[in-house]
């Protein structure tokens, strides 16, 4: 869950991606989706890859990133 100062900002948030959390670096409304670009408001990011450090829109976006990464392997 997000505190009040970490929700606060207007614009893109800078996020460090956990096991089980984030920590927000840069306060923002939301992130980007890294595969659809889609803006994700923070309170509603679900999906996410500690590896990668990116966020995903919803488990659609996460599987298309798993088939593009094993493509290239």
């Amino acid at each position: 869950m997000l505190g009040r100062f970490e929700r606060g900002g207007s614009g893109e948030a800078v996020v460090e991606y956990g096991d089980s959390n984030l920590r927000v670096v840069r306060p923002g409304r939301f992130v980007r989706c890294a595969v659809t670009g889609v803006e994700i408001p923070l309170d509603a990011l679900r999906y996410w890859s500690v590896e990668r450090q990116e966020a995903y829109a919803d488990p659609d976006a996460v599987m298309v990133r798993l088939r593009d990464s094993s493509k290239s392997a």
